[in-house]
């Protein structure tokens, strides 16, 4: 099954933080900085697109299942393979097709309820899970882009990549209207106690979530009627792609969202809740089933000097041996405001801040172990620094050089000073910045990282540390070393 932090000491003068997370500090395992791994050069990344991670216990093997019947898999997350291209529906599928549609004849009952429009031959956001020896992929179906009129049904295979069979539609809107959900982008997951959970939606009404049962032979089919129970209220710009996980050191569950459009504003968001059907809050108290918001993890930014990045998002989670993984999509700038079309697959390690809430390494994962060891010392660097923006929003927002000197002090490129930062705990730090759009204070941590934006990612690429920090607005901050560490 899927679904399933960091050390920094001022040695001298701060005392351990006795934060919500004080008690599960790594503080005997030393940091390790990442090596670089052969990770490929982003025109040649793999490409699934609204990525749902699922590990194989059986091979031991990583797979990525997007839409349009991509699939990529991975041995370590950073080096992957294309398993399945877009719109190769026969490598999964294996049957013949269902009449002239182009869809596979397995999907045919969802297919005629749902009556796709000609030029919609995919499932979008597919979810595998393993239960008995069996898998089962939980796929969505839509009339037209964006349409309400849709449906999540449920296939089987004894094997990951199929053959699939046995189809089962499990929910479905085409009647839909008003507050109701749309019913596309499936994704399953436990809670603390073994109950399972489908949470699913976009646009429309919003994100829902359903009961299944959880064991015998009806594992994985809706223990009710019904659409279920909203948990974050459509924002009207495109919400989509909910995932949840739980943390057993915080006590929290997350739901993770993205909202906008693919080719303009896309833009990743979180809350969290302590019972898995909510409420769900962001870090300003809001409820997101009676208002929009969430902590911003990721929006458009530029780092550096190169071509900047956009539309991370519509991502999966993967817990394993006590780390968290973002899996997401992601494109890139195209002129000054513009996103390239693509998918380009990433992972990202996700840590949490002493208050428990979820911050995401800047650079892609590439094997580094958060531990303790760091200092005020070494932590002490340029960095780029990226505070993402506020809403959703088109524009890429572009780095700055600030110097985090030793002493604690934060300051520009013409040494005025901006702020100030401290670390406590094993692998906290707070950063706070004074004047402009990017005032308040930042918490979170300090991370080894493999650096991806500079100009030659196969040959210039450095080990080097990143900070990545939320303000209490809900603001991520991204700060990425610009001198190589060892």
């Amino acid at each position: 099954m899927k679904k399933r932090f960091f050390g920094i000491t001022l040695a001298a003068v701060l005392a351990l933080s006795a934060g919500l997370l004080g008690a599960c500090q790594e503080g005997s395992s030393a940091y390790v900085m990442p090596e670089w791994s052969g990770m490929e050069n982003d025109d040649t990344t793999v490409a699934v697109h609204d990525p749902s991670i699922f590990y194989d216990e059986a091979s031991g093997t990583y797979y990525a299942f997007g839409s349009h019947f991509a699939v990529a898999s991975s041995t370590d997350l950073y080096n992957w393979t294309q398993v399945v291209r877009d719109n190769n529906w026969q490598a999964l599928y294996g049957d013949a097709a269902y009449g002239t549609t182009g869809w596979p004849a397995t999907l045919g009952e969802t297919v005629d309820l749902v009556q796709p429009a000609s030029d919609i031959t995919t499932t979008w956001a597919p979810d595998v899970e393993e239960y008995n020896g069996k898998y089962y992929m939980y796929y969505s179906l839509t009339k037209s882009f964006g349409s309400r009129n849709s449906a999540i049904g449920r296939v089987e295979a004894d094997s990951p990549l199929g053959p699939y069979i046995n189809n089962t539609i499990i929910v479905d809107s085409m009647s839909g209207t008003g507050a109701d959900p749309n019913c596309i982008d499936p994704e399953l997951f436990y809670d603390k106690d073994g109950g399972l959970w489908m949470v699913y939606g976009s646009f429309f009404g919003g994100i829902y979530i359903k009961q299944l049962y959880n064991s015998g032979e009806n594992w994985g089919l809706p223990m009710e009627e019904g659409y279920g129970k909203r948990l974050w209220l459509s924002d009207g710009a495109g919400l989509e792609g909910p995932f949840i996980f739980y943390n057993e050191d915080t006590g929290y569950y997350y739901l993770m969202t993205s909202h906008g459009d693919l080719n303009t504003n896309y833009n990743m968001r979180v809350a969290r809740s302590e019972n898995p059907d909510g409420p769900y809050v962001d870090i300003t108290g809001a409820d997101m089933a009676a208002t929009n918001g969430g902590n911003k993890i990721a929006g458009n930014y530029i780092m550096g000097d190169i071509d900047g990045y956009a539309a991370v998002g519509h991502n999966s989670v993967l817990t394993r041996d006590g780390k968290y993984y973002v899996v997401a999509h992601a494109r890139s700038q195209s002129g000054e405001t513009g996103v390239t079309a693509g998918h380009a697959l990433y992972v990202f390690q996700l840590f949490f801040n002493e208050d428990g809430w979820p911050v995401m390494n800047p650079n892609r994962y590439a094997g580094e172990a958060v531990g303790s060891g760091v200092t005020a010392e070494n932590t002490a660097d340029t960095y780029n620094v990226v505070v993402h923006s506020e809403g959703t929003t088109a524009d890429f927002v572009q780095c700055v050089p600030y110097t985090f000197n030793a002493d604690g002090t934060i300051t520009d490129a013409s040494a005025a000073n901006v702020g100030s930062w401290s670390l406590s705990g094993d692998y906290y730090i707070t950063i706070t910045l004074t004047g402009g759009d990017w005032a308040g204070t930042y918490k979170g941590v300090v991370a080894p990282s493999w650096d991806m934006y500079v100009s030659n990612r196969l040959l210039d690429a450095y080990a080097t540390f990143s900070l990545t920090a939320v303000s209490d607005t809900g603001r991520s901050l991204w700060a990425v070393g610009t001198t190589a560490k060892t």
